[in-house]
C-alpha cells in the first residue's frame, strides 16, 4: 500500500484521516478526467453520445464489482436521491425500523413521509434490539447505514444475513457510503433487499456518481413514479415497458461523473479488495488499542467485536484545533472529532496522532 501513497499527493501535506467525508482524488483519475474533458471539448455532441451509450458498459462493471446482476444496478447522482425517488414509490402502511442518529439521508427521508417507525440504538447490543423488534412481527422494513457516519460502529453482516433468512417477508434497505470500498462485497448473497451508495467517499470516485443495487424479489415492493426520456434511452417507444432501475434513471447520466466512477472500480479491483480489507483491519485494529489506551472511545464501541476505520474519540474545538495546527485533517461530529483511516493511511500515521494526543 504504501507505493499508492504516491498517487494521492495531499498526502505529502498532511495526515488525511477524513475519508469518511471526501475520499481523495489520485492523480490517475485526474488524468482521465482531464483527458474527457478534452475529448468533450474537440468532440461535443459526438463525445457525449459516445458517453450515453457506454452507461451500459459501467452498469456492467458494477454489477461485477459487487455481485449484482446489470440490469438490478441503478446510477444516480447521490444516495440522498435515489433513497427518495424509491421511497415516493412505498405504501405509506409499512412499518419502519430505524437507527436512532443514523445518517439524516437515511432517516429524514422516511420521517418525512410521516411512515409509521420504531427505532433502536447503535450501541454493542444493536443486532439484538433489531432481531426482538423484527420478531414481534410489526416490522415491514428495516433501513440503515451499514456503517454509522459518527461512530465508525457496523453492522455486523452475517446478522443482517441471518435476520433476512429468519423473515423473508422484510424489507432490508442498507446505506453503503462508508462501507462500500473497503472490503469485498456480495449483494446477491447478502441479506440487502436494496443497497444505496454514494462513490465519493471510501470509492474514490469523486462527487456526482452514486448507484443502487436492487434484488428481483424487492421490486414488486415499490411502485416507482419518476420517469423521464432517460429512463426509455431517448425511445418513446419503450415508454410502457420501463425496467425497475431505469425509473431511478429519469435523466441524463453524466459521462465525467460515471465514468470517473468505472475509473475509480477499476483501479480498486487491480488494488485487489482482499488486500485493502486485510490492511484496513491492521489499521482498525492499532487505531482502536491506541485510542481506548488513551480513554478516548466510547464504551458501546470497545465492546463491540467489529469496527470500521472510523473512530470518533473524546476531544472538544481546542484539541480540534490543535490538530489541525499539525496537519491532521479530521472532522468535528457528534460533539466529538471523527477520525477515518482508508488504505493510504499507515499504522506510523495513527501512532502519530495517539502521541500528539497524549500531549
Amino acid at each position: 500500500m504504501q507505493s499508492l501513497r504516491k498517487k494521492f499527493p495531499v498526502l505529502n501535506q498532511c495526515i488525511y484521516a477524513n475519508t469518511a467525508s471526501a475520499g481523495l482524488l489520485s492523480e490517475d483519475l485526474m488524468e482521465w478526467r482531464q483527458g474527457h474533458d478534452l475529448d468533450f471539448l474537440i468532440g461535443g455532441s459526438e463525445m457525449k453520445a459516445k458517453g450515453f451509450a457506454h452507461m451500459p458498459e459501467i452498469k456492467k462493471t458494477v454489477g461485477k464489482f459487487f455481485h449484482c446482476k446489470p440490469e438490478n444496478v441503478a446510477l444516480v447522482p447521490n444516495f440522498s436521491l435515489g433513497l427518495n425517488m424509491l421511497l415516493e414509490g412505498l405504501s405509506r402502511d409499512k412499518k419502519i425500523l430505524l437507527l436512532q442518529n443514523d445518517y439524516p439521508s437515511v432517516n429524514w427521508p422516511f420521517e418525512t413521509r410521516n411512515f409509521n417507525r420504531e427505532y433502536v440504538d447503535i450501541d454493542e447490543h444493536m443486532e439484538e434490539n433489531i432481531y426482538e423488534k423484527v420478531k414481534s412481527g410489526s416490522i415491514d422494513v428495516l433501513a440503515l447505514s451499514l456503517v454509522q457516519w459518527v461512530s465508525g460502529v457496523r453492522i455486523d453482516l452475517d446478522f443482517v444475513k441471518q435476520l433476512k433468512k429468519d423473515f423473508p417477508k422484510l424489507l432490508i434497505i442498507g446505506d453503503g457510503t462508508q462501507f462500500c470500498g473497503t472490503e469485498t462485497f456480495n449483494f446477491e448473497k447478502s441479506g440487502f433487499d436494496v443497497l444505496g451508495t454514494s462513490a465519493y467517499k471510501w470509492l474514490l470516485a469523486g462527487y456526482g456518481n452514486a448507484f443502487f443495487l436492487v434484488k428481483d424479489t424487492a421490486m414488486d415492493q415499490f411502485e416507482l413514479k419518476g420517469i423521464g426520456n432517460g429512463s426509455v434511452d431517448n425511445d418513446q417507444s419503450k415508454r410502457n415497458s420501463i425496467p425497475f432501475c431505469k425509473f431511478l434513471e429519469p435523466g441524463h447520466l453524466d459521462s465525467f461523473n460515471f465514468g470517473s466512477f468505472e475509473f475509480a472500480l477499476n483501479f480498486l479491483d487491480e488494488i485487489g479488495l482482499e488486500h485493502i480489507q486485510a490492511h484496513l483491519q491492521k489499521l482498525s485494529n492499532t487505531a482502536k488499542t491506541a485510542f481506548s489506551e488513551l480513554g478516548l472511545l466510547e464504551q458501546s464501541v470497545l465492546e463491540r467485536k467489529q469496527h470500521s476505520t472510523i473512530f470518533n474519540i473524546k476531544g472538544d474545538e481546542k484539541l480540534f484545533k490543535r490538530l489541525t495546527e499539525e496537519n491532521v485533517v479530521a472532522s468535528p461530529r457528534g460533539g466529538g472529532i471523527r477520525l477515518s483511516f482508508h488504505f493510504y493511511n499507515t499504522e506510523d500515521e495513527i501512532d502519530a496522532i495517539a502521541k500528539l494526543l497524549k500531549s
